[in-house]
């Protein structure tokens, strides 16, 4: 059995909505590539640790999602991109904080965990370490959308808090999410892999680290599971959501173990989400806001959302 599931941010408040103009082209990303890196992690061509890379350098490069470009700006105007990624078999990790040149940030992540030491790298050297594995580096401004700078100046103009933005970019769209994107797999070999990347929130204070960078907040993967989170990266760092999980999965269900996850985070105002698959197959997708965008690939089967339910208006977008 093989099991690819992704997650493109959780965000929003009150009910669903209904798509907006620019979602088919989200919905479209996630199945094109559970499509492809699906099909080929099915057939073995691909580890669940290639999968879950490839399937984030793919989101990093659809700037409607928040990861590498389109990543949303910080408080002075850059963009800074964090990632992590880790390995089930022997919990091997990796992780970048703060990079602005790696065009694929989950990339070095990747580099870092093959090369065993050490974990997490930050900013420049993060970049340069990549430029040595021979990874493509852009001039920051590529990495800029209008979408962001259109959030940001709103942001500024309002003289709003930290990411308040991030779900309100009218000028394009009614909502956003937190645009976090995540990937977690099960390969034919019963492996289990998982990994996260992010532009973090709006308007940032320099030198902010969220959750997806923090193994066992974030992110983990263990022989038993593997787990990527999306939404209020504090409240994920505080009960190290990713890891606590794994931990009551031990004596309880998948769908158990996710709720009590998300109900942890909750009084923290860590309202999110999360994707994630156990070694016998299960997969869980919950979260506890308006949306989050997520696609499942499970033994060829392929499925989209974004709101609390499958809707069919989704079947014209991935047919």
């Amino acid at each position: 059995m093989v099991v690819l599931a992704v997650h493109g941010g959780a965000g929003g408040d009150g009910p669903w909505r209904g798509m907006t103009e620019a979602d088919p082209q989200r919905l479209n990303c996630m199945h094109s590539l559970l499509s492809d890196i699906g099909a080929r992690l099915e057939s073995g061509a691909l580890s669940a640790l290639e999968a879950v890379t490839q399937a984030v350098e793919i989101m990093e490069d659809e700037a409607l999602f928040n990861a590498g470009r389109g990543s949303v700006l910080d408080a002075s105007g850059a963009i800074t991109m964090d990632a992590s990624i880790m390995r089930g078999e022997d919990q091997a990790a990796g992780a970048v904080v703060g990079v602005s040149k790696a065009r694929h940030p989950i990339r070095i992540a990747y580099h870092l965990l093959k090369g065993g030491w050490p974990v997490m790298l930050n900013g420049e050297a993060a970049d340069a370490y990549g430029l040595t594995k021979g990874l493509e580096m852009v001039d920051p401004t590529w990495l800029v959308t209008e979408l962001r700078q259109a959030q940001w100046a709103k942001w500024k103009a309002n003289k709003s808090a930290p990411g308040s933005t991030d779900e309100d970019d009218g000028a394009v769209l009614d909502h956003d999410g937190m645009g976090t994107v995540g990937a977690v797999a099960l390969d034919r070999d019963g492996k289990l892999a998982a990994a996260t990347s992010t532009g973090g929130m709006t308007g940032k204070p320099d030198g902010r680290i969220g959750d997806t960078p923090i193994i066992g907040a974030g992110t983990w993967a263990d022989r038993n599971v593997a787990v990527s989170c999306t939404g209020v990266g504090e409240a994920f760092i505080r009960t190290c959501a990713a890891r606590s999980l794994a931990a009551y999965h031990d004596r309880e269900s998948l769908v158990a173990s996710g709720k009590r996850v998300l109900d942890e985070v909750a009084p923290y105002g860590g309202r999110g989400g999360l994707i994630a698959v156990n070694a016998d197959g299960e997969l869980i997708v919950p979260f506890q806001t308006m949306l989050m965008y997520r696609g499942t690939y499970v033994n060829g089967a392929i499925e989209v959302g974004i709101g609390p339910e499958t809707y069919d208006e989704l079947s014209s977008v991935s047919s």
